[in-house]
Formats: C-alpha cells, sequence, structure tokens
C-alpha cells in the first residue's frame, strides 16, 4: 500500500480529491498507534498527517495552543510541562496495549477524543477542542472554531471532528485548551473492597467537597499488575487528589479520614501516584503480549460493576474500572462475545463497547463500534455523505 505524507494542506487537498474523483478508498491516519482498530475495509493508500507538524502558537498566558495535527503529543506535552500547563484530558498512549509503533500525534488524539482518568471531572479531548483545519473528502480545505471560547463559530462542526476517526476529513491543524498543571497529587489507596463496595465508596468520596480528579477500582486479578507488585495485597480502589501542595494534604487528610471507616487506608505520594495513574490511563494489566479481545465499556457509574456480574455468567472476563465506575476497562478469555456484551450494556440502561485490540477474524465479525439507533445512524450517514460523498475516508473506522 502506497503512503502519503503531505506537507501542506493544499497537497492534502489534492490527494484526497484525486482519490475521491477515482473512488479510491483512502486510511487516514497520524502517528498510526491504533493501527489494526476498526473494521478492516481496503484501501489504496494510507495518508498521514505526520509531516503536517509544528506547535503554530502557544503564549502559556492565553492558556490555548494550536499546533498542527502531526506534531508529536511529546513535542506537546513538553511545551506544556515548561510552561507549567497540561492537557486535563491526559490522552492514553495506545502504543503498549496494540503493540504498535509510531508516534502518537495531536491529530490523532482528537479525531479519536482520546480521554484518560481526569475526563469524568475534567471532560473529554473534545470539551478542550476550540478549533480545527481540516481537508473534508472532497478536497475541499475547512476552518472552524477559533483561539478563545467566545470565538463560538462552527462550535458544533469542531465537536463534530473531534472523535470522528478520519471519517469526514483530515485534521490539519488543532486549538485547544491547556490549564494549569497540578503543583503536586497524592492518591489514596483503600484495600479489600469488592466491586459493589468499591462502587460505593467511589460514589460516597465523589460526594465530598475535595475535587477528586481520579478514582479507579482495581480488583485482585489485577491490582499486583500496578507499580511493579507494590500496592498494598488484595483489591485496590484508588482516589487523587491535585493542586498545591498545602490544599492537597489538607483534602488527603480529609479523605483518609472518611475512607478509613470502610477499609484499610494507605497513601502514595506523588511520584508514585503519578505513576500508578499513567498505567492506569495506558491499561496496564492488558498489555499481555496477546491479541485477547479487549473492550472499552462507557456505561452509568453505578452499573460497571453489575456489568461485568452479568458477563462473567457466560463468558471468560477479566476488568477493572476507571471514572468512579463508569469506564470499565474489560479483556475476554477467548472470544470477543460482543453480542453478549452489548446485550446486557442495553439491559442495563444503556452505554458504549468499543472493541479495541482483537485478532482479524474477530474483527471480521464483531463490529468495533457500539452500534447506533436508526435515528442517529440515519443522522450519522447523512453527515458522511455531506463530508465525503464518496466514502472515501477512512470507511473501515465509521461508528
Amino acid at each position: 500500500m502506497s503512503e502519503f505524507h503531505p506537507k501542506t494542506e493544499e497537497e492534502a487537498a489534492s490527494i484526497i480529491s484525486d482519490h475521491a474523483t477515482r473512488g479510491a478508498a483512502l486510511a487516514v491516519v497520524g502517528g498510526n498507534t491504533r493501527a489494526g482498530f476498526g473494521n478492516a475495509v481496503a484501501a489504496e493508500a494510507t495518508l498521514s498527517s505526520r509531516s503536517l507538524a509544528g506547535i503554530v502558537a502557544y503564549n502559556p498566558g492565553e492558556m490555548v495552543m494550536t499546533a498542527r495535527a502531526g506534531t508529536p503529543v511529546a513535542e506537546i506535552e513538553a511545551a506544556l510541562t515548561e510552561g507549567g500547563q497540561m492537557m486535563a484530558f491526559e490522552p492514553m498512549d495506545h502504543r503498549p496495549l496494540m503493540a504498535t509503533e509510531g508516534e502518537p500525534t495531536i491529530g490523532g488524539v482528537f479525531a479519536a477524543n482520546i480521554s484518560g482518568p481526569r475526563r469524568f471531572v475534567s471532560g473529554a479531548a473534545r470539551d478542550s477542542l476550540l478549533g480545527v483545519r481540516f481537508v473534508n473528502g472532497r478536497g475541499e480545505i475547512v476552518k472552524a472554531g477559533g483561539r478563545v471560547m467566545k470565538n463560538v463559530t462552527g462550535l458544533d462542526l469542531v465537536k463534530l471532528m473531534a472523535g470522528s476517526h478520519g471519517t469526514l476529513g483530515l485534521l490539519t491543524e488543532v486549538t485547544f485548551r491547556v490549564p494549569p498543571r497540578a503543583k503536586t497529587e497524592e492518591t489514596i489507596v483503600v484495600s479489600g473492597l469488592n466491586d459493589a463496595e468499591a462502587a460505593n465508596a467511589m460514589a460516597a468520596a465523589m460526594a465530598l467537597p475535595l475535587d477528586i480528579s481520579g478514582a479507579a477500582h482495581l480488583p485482585l486479578t489485577v491490582g499486583w499488575c500496578f507499580l511493579d507488585g507494590k500496592l498494598p495485597e488484595g483489591e485496590a480502589t484508588v482516589l487523587r487528589i491535585e493542586g498545591l501542595p498545602g490544599s492537597v494534604s489538607v483534602r488527603a487528610e480529609k479523605l483518609t479520614a472518611a475512607m478509613s471507616r470502610l477499609g484499610s487506608v494507605t497513601r502514595l505520594a506523588e511520584e508514585e501516584s503519578h505513576r500508578l495513574w499513567r498505567q492506569i490511563r495506558d491499561v496496564k494489566p492488558y498489555v499481555d503480549g496477546t491479541t485477547r479481545p479487549v473492550w472499552r465499556v462507557s456505561v452509568a457509574p453505578g452499573t460497571g460493576h453489575q456489568l461485568v456480574a452479568a458477563l462473567r455468567l457466560e463468558a471468560g472476563v477479566d476488568a477493572y474500572y476507571d471514572w468512579q465506575g463508569g469506564l470499565v476497562w474489560m479483556r475476554m478469555e477467548a472470544e470477543p462475545e460482543g453480542d453478549v456484551l452489548r446485550r446486557y450494556i442495553h439491559a442495563l440502561g444503556g452505554g458504549h463497547a468499543t472493541l479495541l485490540r482483537a485478532t482479524p477474524a474477530h474483527r471480521a465479525t464483531t463490529p468495533a463500534f457500539q452500534p447506533q439507533p436508526e435515528a442517529v445512524a440515519l443522522l450519522s450517514a447523512r453527515v458522511k455523505e455531506k463530508f465525503d460523498p464518496a466514502g472515501i475516508l477512512n470507511p473501515g473506522k465509521m461508528g
């Protein structure tokens, strides 16, 4: 398969226009670190944004950054660290889980709406996105949004591109909010709670006025994977507090007192806390050198443990919980069991299950994305037709 690495929007527009005229499919990628994700559809060539790189504008005082889509995430993070700021949605690095190489790009982060542990309090990647430039499936260069929140021109279009997985256009530039980075952090570990008890504990913790920025539960089957086995033995319910050192210390004391009524409590200082949440974010327990199916499941926080309990009646499944229980990372022992999983999700009030890792054979028979209700599917098809009438952009990534 041939690869295109345009250095300008105009070059990208010419490539897309040519393929649209011929009806030839293009695989649209950034760093291609999620290679294999989706349901495979043959493409004539790969179109990458990697050569559209570089930070265009960044003034820490404005708390806004503009960067070309192919800019490596590592370069973005280095600049933000120097400026004392961060991406609040702490995007995951898929390379360990997916066994891929390459360099994650900022355009890929927004195209896939990649959001990590802080998402349930700080919003998803799309909530930080202010403006975009992209080339649609007609080969037209489009600009939407702006550098400040007051400029809401094209806001819906900006949100539409986030999470579109390259099916509506090739992102060429993104503008996004970058809030201040916390000065320090600490994590409270509550040991010995089962899944249901942990769900209740996390809900109780979030109800306290302590600004908790991370809430996850690591059952016995995965807890040993984190921090090189240095977490307390048994199940671990982990709660993160961030901010100024004095504030973090006071809030951690209050949270420790509240959680001590539920189980044994230990505390992780900044370095270990930071490492733990990166491992939770990057799904370390399932970086196991296999292709066993891995699902990313989003449900109501109180139903995640019910979903896992129900599935265990019919399938071999291992799981842990982020987002106060609303995000379930799930590894199946053999088959993806997509029909069973989605049936239980529906029975428990709805949600979304996305198949991230699987063998090619499993991808051929299991939809990667949650099937949409008929009305939503019709609307999505109309949007796709408007942006990409020839249907050439990432046809295997349609949600």
